[in-house]
């Protein structure tokens, strides 16, 4: 099967410093397009050097240059320009995303780099709302807390939804007077490179830098910098331990939304098909590779042989193929080694005595891309390996229970924490179920839905802090008290003074 590629990318992904190509010093590493595994571009990795120099470029303009000092109107019209540069560009960072990642090139156009553009825009409004504090209350003195920029945040994004991850990051930073690093998985660099490029016209020199490669390597050199002063990364659980345990040698602060393993819970008092649809939409949306996937399907008793029936006859017509096809409602997996591991974790259900219920093996009609077929497994109990470990798939693991309390005990049994769904249209059990589960957001009767003015984060080793509105101001800030007299006080003298 051939299948061409949505835009012909450039030879080489580099990073920028202070608006510049970076030479990268390090090795060149190949790009491949997922749908059919051939190498497509390659990346010259920033070494350390690369690294210090995008570092102290950030550090530059954060100390000397405009941006940290900006008016916050001023400010908000430079994040209204990157929300409409996006727009502007939405079709060719779709296409550029879809050849590295191989998401679906649709919901790529319309709700990633939607996304990405709404990030900018709630910032923009958000800080042009943000006040500070006054106290009064004690007798004499005026006290103001205000909101400063912390410095040079060093921004880490992922390879499942790089550009959608990634600004969410980026708008935030920038929105309050900090200055950036910013470092894409070195398997997706395409479309986060286009789009600091086409930041560089909108936003003062220094401003936002992009460094390349490999966590081993320029992530170390990048975390482990004296001149950064924040971290936020999304990825896999044991790398946020690694940079964590970097960050605290030098204080640094840091937000980590990490992995997952979510319940999606299915009561007998939901409704069936909109449970049914959501389930489908909670797994096998993004290619199944999201850290928010409903991955846990708990089905009460009674209604669990009707829906694992349905589930399976649903999944097995899903469309898989061509990412660029409107028709298509599964792509391929983002690289070779991972498909394989998601692979793996069919085997390891009938070794561990489940029961595979379709899928589980390579697409082999689909040529050389990294395809498989939509996969779910009844597990014997949720102990097993796929009912604990993050398999990051189109990989539904189903299991059932008898009661609330034994589904939010199901649920909550599991070292992450991240999100949880709750499908019922009796208002009891919702209320039991949202207190009892120990999850850092909760979705009743609907798939994934993001309000941005919430935070977002995990319990557990699903990530430490939170993002959104309030939760990034705080994260982004110093706060600075400053108390004033109101009329001269009376001072004690000290040292025999008259």
């Amino acid at each position: 099967m051939t299948f061409h590629l949505p835009i012909a990318p450039p030879s080489v992904a580099h990073g920028f410093v202070g608006g510049k190509r970076s030479l990268g010093g390090g090795i060149e590493m190949p790009v491949f397009y997922p749908a059919t595994g051939q190498q497509v571009s390659s990346l010259v990795e920033d070494d350390a050097a690369s690294v210090d120099a995008a570092v102290k470029m950030a550090r530059q303009a954060f100390d000397t240059g405009p941006w940290s000092r900006l008016s916050v109107a001023k400010r908000v019209d430079v994040l209204r320009r990157c929300q409409q540069t996006i727009l502007d560009h939405a079709d060719e960072l779709a296409r550029l995303e879809c050849v590295a990642t191989g998401l679906l090139l649709r919901e790529l156009r319309q709700r990633h780099m939607a996304r990405a553009a709404h990030n900018f825009g709630f910032f923009a409004e958000y800080i042009s709302q943000s006040s500070g504090q006054r106290f009064d209350q004690t007798e004499g003195y005026m006290t103001t807390v205000t909101r400063d920029p912390v410095g040079v945040a060093a921004l880490i994004a992922p390879w499942n939804a790089p550009v959608a991850l990634a600004s969410m990051k980026i708008a935030s930073a920038l929105a309050f007077g900090n200055t950036c690093v910013l470092k894409p998985s070195e398997q997706t660099p395409l479309a986060l490179m286009r789009l600091v490029e086409l930041l560089q016209d909108v936003l003062p020199e220094g401003v936002l830098n992009l460094v390349n490669g490999r966590g081993t390597v320029t992530g170390s050199a990048l975390v482990e910098h004296p001149d950064v002063d924040l971290i936020s990364f999304t990825g896999g659980t044991e790398t946020g331990r690694s940079i964590m345990s970097a960050a605290g040698r030098n204080l640094v602060p840091c937000t980590m939304e990490l992995g997952g393993k979510s319940a999606n819970i299915i009561t007998a008092t939901a409704d069936f098909e909109r449970a049914l649809d959501g389930a489908l939409l909670g797994i096998f949306s993004n290619n199944g590779q999201q850290c928010l996937a409903g991955s846990r399907i708990l089905v009460e008793r009674s209604i669990h042989a009707e829906f694992c029936e349905r589930f399976v006859e649903r999944a097995a017509k899903l469309k898989v193929g061509d990412p660029t096809a409107d028709e298509t409602e599964l792509g391929p997996l983002a690289s070779l080694p991972h498909m394989n591991r998601v692979l793996d974790f069919a085997n390891i259900t009938k070794n561990e005595g489940g029961k595979l219920l379709t899928g589980g093996s390579r697409r082999e009609d689909m040529g050389e891309g990294y395809f498989i077929s939509p996969t779910a497994v009844c597990a014997t109990s949720n102990s097993d390996t796929v009912a604990q470990e993050e398999i990051f798939g189109p990989f539904a693991t189903i299991l059932p229970f008898d009661s609330t309390q034994e589904a939010v005990a199901m649920a909550n049994d599991t070292k992450f924490g991240l999100v949880a769904y709750v499908w019922s249209d009796h208002l009891p059990t919702v209320m039991e179920m949202t207190e009892g589960l120990r999850a850092g957001v909760l979705w009743v009767n609907t798939p994934m839905m993001r309000e941005l003015r919430a935070p977002f984060g995990g319990y557990g080793d699903s990530g430490v802090g939170r993002e959104g509105g309030a939760s990034c101001e705080a994260f982004y800030t110093e706060e600075k008290t400053v108390t004033i007299p109101k009329t001269a006080p009376v001072l004690r003298k000290l040292g025999g003074l008259d």
